[in-house]
């Protein structure tokens, strides 16, 4: 499959009244994406948060994330059922998970048009995260699809290199970011860093946000957003590294047509090959020379 139709939610978060609404709102949305021959769509992350108001928003956030962690498998359910009724590609944005050590946890679902589910928890914790008593994963995944390889980094994950160089070595062409920014400055970090991680690695950025507000749960009282689709900086892509955007803070649903051939092609003959041209950046970054002025 050398071209793919991606779509990337800038999900607006919106006080519910039932799990019904919400599966509404996550089925409409599936539902678009598969009327314009989508093959992936992507959530952002932290977006299941909006059920935490069907239930007491006043008990203190930990509380509240281990509560909404026991409705993870009805999220899944649904979410795994469209994948497979409209045969695309789901990345579920994230879901709190409580494991066998009552371990906390920030997970995203990858669900595939076969019914086939993986996962990937978010590696580096902002500090918000862990006043709120969320655990790091400890492993990065790189799913094999119909598309090719796929990772993703979660929010603050795509602010370490690393990550995604390990999975564009690994033969990822698309690194998935669903992010949840409370401002623009955090914004910015998460898209300045997407872009960068794009053009170090030459391969395919998605990022999904989240957009509008629920005042009275702290993780989600605010949220700047943009969706955006990145590419490398280079004569075959977009002019300024941007294939589709949103327009900020609205709801909305961005989509674009990857072009997988000319992210292999180019990794190997682009104008520059950094993802070539790297192999032995980690002996000249670890044997550093001291020099004194």
């Amino acid at each position: 499959m050398s071209r793919v139709r991606v779509a990337a939610l800038q999900y607006f978060i919106r006080p519910i009244s039932s799990f019904e609404d919400f599966a509404a709102q996550v089925t409409g949305l599936i539902e678009t994406a598969a009327d314009y021959d989508c093959e992936l769509v992507v959530f952002p992350e932290y977006f299941s948060l909006q059920l935490l108001t069907l239930g007491d928003i006043k008990r203190p956030l930990p509380v509240q994330l281990r509560s909404l962690a026991s409705q993870r498998e009805a999220v899944i359910e649904l979410m795994s059922g469209l994948a497979q009724q409209y045969k695309l590609y789901v990345v579920a944005g994230t879901v709190p998970e409580v494991d066998a050590s009552d371990t906390l946890r920030n997970v995203c679902p990858v669900l595939g048009p076969g019914g086939t589910r993986g996962a990937q928890a978010k590696l580096h914790m902002t500090r918000f995260e862990v006043e709120w008593g969320v655990a790091p994963g400890s492993r990065l995944a790189v799913f094999e699809t119909s598309m090719g390889r796929m990772a993703v980094a979660i929010c603050y994950d795509v602010e370490f290199p690393e990550v995604a160089r390990a999975a564009a070595r690994l033969g990822a062409h698309i690194l998935v970011v669903p992010s949840c920014t409370d401002d623009r400055q955090g914004f910015l970090r998460v898209r300045y860093c997407a872009m960068a991680r794009a053009i170090e690695n030459h391969m395919y950025v998605i990022q999904a946000s989240t957009v509008g507000s629920l005042p009275s749960i702290p993780a989600v009282s605010l949220n700047h957003g943009q969706a955006a689709i990145f590419t490398p900086s280079d004569f075959a892509f977009a002019r300024d590294g941007i294939l589709a955007e949103g327009i900020p803070n609205q709801e909305t649903m961005v989509i674009a047509e990857l072009n997988l051939e000319t992210i292999s092609d180019g990794r190997q003959s682009g104008t520059v090959v950094p993802l070539l041209d790297s192999h032995n950046t980690h002996e000249l970054v670890n044997a550093p020379l001291v020099v004194e002025l």
